[in-house]
């Protein structure tokens, strides 16, 4: 009788250990911080063809990517494929669905804002209306400057 005790009182001791296991965080969710709005900004800006005002989002070492691209590409290079949209399409948009969350993770100290948009424009050439549905991430720098973005979204219309 004494072993079946002592077995209980084991296993119950490991069953309470195991759940209450102590909860760690990873970092912090915010749904407003001043990098949400450097986002923001960057994307009127983009979407008012403002390029001199654009550049100023981003570090001079900044990396972009998108869907279909292979590798990510310096900030300059993607500037000139933003320029180059207003070549072929006409009214642009991008209009936020949801809102931006900016993330600031414990490990790394990585700093990220993570934003969804649809991207609408008129094709210049063919007439038809295009719409993106996409999720955008920018990461960030201990001065503000976006480091890198990548954005996921089917961008195979864009032709």
């Amino acid at each position: 009788m004494k072993k079946i005790i002592l077995l209980t009182a084991t296993l119950f001791f490991f069953a309470i250990t195991v759940f209450c296991q102590q909860e760690e965080t990873n970092g912090t969710i915010y749904i407003k911080h001043p990098y949400i709005d450097v986002v923001m900004n960057a994307n009127k800006d983009y979407v008012a063809n403002n390029f001199s005002t654009v550049k100023n989002y981003y570090s001079d070492t900044a990396r972009w990517w998108a869907s279909g691209i292979e590798k990510f590409i310096p900030i300059a290079e993607a500037e000139k494929m933003w320029r180059s949209d207003f070549d072929k399409f006409d009214d642009i948009k991008q209009t936020q669905q949801g809102y931006p969350d900016y993330l600031h993770y414990k490990k790394g100290d990585a700093m990220i804002v993570q934003s969804w948009w649809n991207w609408t424009a008129k094709s210049k050439k063919t007439g038809a209306e295009i719409k993106i549905p996409m999720v955008m991430f920018d990461e960030f720098n201990a001065d503000g400057k976006i480091v890198r973005e990548y954005i996921y979204g089917d961008f195979s219309n864009m032709e």
